[in-house]
């Protein structure tokens, strides 16, 4: 079993391969960015400025990195299920697991003598395929699923690992929506790490080695990889697309706008549990596209589904990507600019009591399909304060053939929500104070 040092302990000096051949490359980090995040009514981090070759991202912070971080391109997430009931257990896998991350996030190797030091009879620590690799700007989130808080299977009433009380009212399983077709194996879990990189590799080993230390105490759920970010989190970025070719992601919470980040991302006092204040809540969607019939579709089609144009990303009732949209506005042939069923309309805070979400979801191509057709979509992903008046509240706008003309287009195949804690210091751990 990998033993990463201990929460706060450094790395031996001269052990790092990682930290010796990357530090050459290293960016400079924007003025008084700590851990991706700001503390509730404080003013905001500046956003950290990701240099795709080099620069680490703060581990250490009020938030955890890798939700207002700025996106990186790539994407490995993963849902693990603990094989042990021991408290215990649980707390030395989150205790190994913040380790390993705060080492592996500045570039360093996972435990005292990394991937090729320590003993030669014995396996190594870290299994050594980011060796000479940079931190391309690595960020590891973990977040709680409802299942860790459940009641016990042996007729008890008591909540596993002696979690009584601790279970957020948030942190409901999400509610059937129509057209939803949901695999079980793709849902859920108890626990999720995302890691996000600008290399596929970095993510890749971080992952690997979060599930080698977790062996004996917590086995993988279900895994996936994606590239290409689906949206932008901060002002910097230029606005991505996705396989159908559109922008996405346009009006998404920028780190920039604190009031936004504010009142949409942070759980709040007295908004739950003590140890998630300043934390925030995850869902994630498996979402396939039928992205043959797609490209069949004629162009106006498209942007008539979508609600924008396919160049520039405006949006159909005129002016250029961000300009404000305007539903009132007509058509040459009288009916709106914006189709009412348009994706862009249904999922607009106008219509949905002024929620809004903060994405990172990502592209994926898992292959192709026994019928030869692309398996392929977007790994949804979103942060928020409260799920049922910000995801549900969206999701049923949006969800069924009567409503989104995109849903002929969709099919949503895994789904989750996960609490996540807010940030740790040096010497803390993920959710420790869940069990104070």
């Amino acid at each position: 079993m990998v033993t990463p040092s201990e929460p706060g302990r450094e790395p031996r000096p001269g052990l790092s391969r990682r930290k010796l051949l990357g530090a050459a490359g290293v960016g400079a980090l924007a003025a008084g960015a700590a851990g991706g995040g700001y503390a509730v009514g404080r003013e905001p981090a500046a956003p950290i400025v990701v240099d795709p070759d080099a620069a680490p991202v703060p581990f250490d912070g009020v938030h955890q990195a890798g939700i207002v971080t700025p996106a990186q391109d790539r994407l490995y997430f993963a849902t693990f299920d603990m094989t042990s009931e021991k408290r215990s257990d649980l707390i030395s896998l989150l205790q190994d697991w913040t380790a390993a991350a705060r080492q592996m996030s500045q570039g360093n190797d996972v435990g005292k003598f990394g991937a090729v030091a320590g003993s030669r009879y014995a396996p190594p620590e870290d299994t050594g395929e980011a060796l000479g690799l940079p931190p391309s700007g690595l960020t590891i989130t973990v977040g709680f699923g409802r299942s860790l808080f459940s009641v016990d299977g042996k007729g008890t009433g008591v909540a596993r690992f002696g979690l009584d009380g601790q279970l957020p009212d948030r942190l409901k399983d999400l509610p059937s929506f129509s057209g939803d077709r949901l695999d079980r194996a793709l849902c859920d879990g108890d626990l999720a790490i995302q890691a996000c990189a600008n290399d596929p590799q970095v993510a890749v080993h971080a992952v690997r080695n979060l599930v080698r230390i977790a062996f004996g105490r917590a086995s993988v759920r279900y895994s996936q990889m994606g590239f290409g970010r689906t949206s932008s989190t901060s002002t910097a970025q230029v606005t991505p697309r996705n396989l159908f070719g559109f922008k996405d992601g346009t009006a998404n919470i920028k780190v920039e706008e604190k009031s936004d980040v504010d009142d949409f991302v942070w759980v709040h006092e007295n908004e739950g549990p003590a140890w998630l204040v300043g934390g925030s809540y995850l869902v994630s969607r498996k979402i396939n596209m039928r992205i043959e019939t797609w490209d069949r579709e004629p162009l106006e089609g498209q942007e008539r589904i979508i609600g924008r144009t396919k160049g520039s990303g405006g949006p159909t009732s005129g002016g250029d990507e961000f300009a404000t949209i305007d539903f009132a506005t007509k058509g040459a042939d009288g009916e709106p600019a914006i189709a009412m069923k348009s994706h862009v309309r249904l999922a607009h805070p106008d219509f949905n009591k002024g929620a809004k979400l903060l994405r990172r979801g990502y592209n994926f191509v898992d292959g192709s399909n026994g019928l030869g057709q692309l398996s392929a979509g977007l790994f949804f992903l979103a942060y928020q304060r409260d799920p049922e008046k910000q995801f549900v509240q969206i999701q049923r706008s949006l969800a069924g053939l009567q409503n989104d003309l995109l849903n002929e287009y969709l099919v949503h195949v895994g789904s989750a929500l996960f609490a996540c804690p807010p940030g740790v210091g040096p010497k803390g751990f993920w959710g420790d104070k869940l069990f104070t």
